[in-house]
């Protein structure tokens, strides 16, 4: 198909998709010829532009209406065509200078983050909290709380903390608690969750055991715990810029506004691309009909993950109509990660995840 995209070809696909994420109108031929004054005819541009549309980047909505693009076409662009230009100078210097001001309040990092994607991409941000890349064991405590129930207080690499009770078989004297902890402490230093699996599970076929009972029940709590942490993390998906993606005619229906609210409060649709975006450096752009889930189908998403190699990641990033003005909304994107990975970096001391 490449082959058949000669240079005026390309040039024609840019100007079609550049106008119509402008104006959010069918582009015709007559109009690129008399804005961008072409040097050919207006029956050359549109014998093209049915090319275009033979090859699947533009299609129409009406016979006699001009063209718009396709899923396809929003996708050579992205990877071909669009100018790749950076944010301004002013814009990068301002939005460092905001994160600079809250560089001590976390959660207010996530908030700016949101807020400064939404009002710089022009459509809602989406922003996941920083954390272990994969959850990753610190410290132990198991205090006995009444007979048989005992309090276990874990703490992962990244500072989350689980409290959670159980109740054991019989009671066990704050002694033997102790002394469980502080092998679990030794075994399981700063162990991912994979290695404790690991160990729980030669520790229940070898023989003899170099774990007792207590121990094994704790690690099975342990392994549980970890699994349940990572699961809320990706579901942790702070979103703004509600006000700037209704403004988009796209959103002109009621149905719709429901649609965008549900998916932005509830997650669905994002979710199952968190794997994929912490797997991959760089922005992942998806483009509608190649999401998965249907509801996501008339959405674009660009997406970058941000953090410390190895130690804490999280997820950022701006959905909005298939007619997304993707030079801007990637080159923000790009740079907010940068800046929150600089960030994270002073703080671990790691290598910054950038994008």
């Amino acid at each position: 198909m490449a082959v058949d995209m000669n240079e005026r070809r390309q040039l024609i696909l840019k100007l079609v998709i550049q106008e119509f994420i402008e104006t959010s109108t069918p582009v015709a031929s007559e109009l690129l010829l008399r804005k961008y004054g072409l040097a050919v005819s207006s029956a050359t541009i549109r014998n093209e532009m049915a090319a275009l549309e033979d090859l699947g980047y533009l299609t129409h909505w009406h016979t006699s209406a001009g063209r718009v693009p396709t899923d396809a076409g929003y996708r050579y662009y992205v990877e071909n065509l669009m100018d790749r230009t950076p944010l301004s100078a002013t814009e990068q210097r301002t939005i460092r200078h905001q994160f600079y001001q809250v560089r001590s309040e976390l959660d207010q990092w996530i908030q700016l983050a949101g807020a400064v994607l939404a009002r710089t991409a022009q459509n809602a941000s989406v922003v996941t909290p920083p954390r272990a890349y994969q959850a990753r064991f610190k410290h132990l405590e198991l205090i006995a709380i009444h007979e048989a129930t005992v309090l276990l207080v874990l703490v992962l690499h990244d500072g989350t903390i689980r409290q959670q009770s159980f109740t054991l078989e019989s009671a066990r004297p704050q002694e033997d608690l102790s002394r469980s902890a502080a092998r679990l402490n030794e075994r399981c230093h700063d162990a991912p969750i994979g290695k404790i699996e690991e160990m729980l599970q030669q520790e229940r076929t070898v023989t003899p055991a170099q774990l007792d009972e207590l121990d094994l029940v704790v690690l099975d709590l342990i392994t549980k715990a970890m699994h349940q942490l990572e699961d809320q993390v990706n579901g942790q998906i702070y979103s703004d810029g509600l006000l700037e993606m209704l403004n988009q005619p796209e959103f002109a229906q009621v149905a719709r506004v429901r649609q965008v609210l549900e998916m932005l409060q509830s997650g669905k649709g994002l979710g199952p691309l968190i794997p994929r975006v912490l797997a991959n450096n760089g922005v992942q752009v998806i483009i509608g009909g190649e999401h998965s889930r249907d509801e996501m189908r008339e959405y674009s998403v660009v997406l970058s993950r941000y953090g410390v190699a190895d130690e804490v990641v999280g997820i950022l990033g701006v959905i909005g109509p298939t007619r997304m003005a993707y030079p801007r909304t990637i080159s923000t994107v790009r740079y907010i990660s940068t800046v929150m990975s600089d960030m994270l970096g002073d703080i671990y001391g790691g290598e910054s995840s950038r994008a």
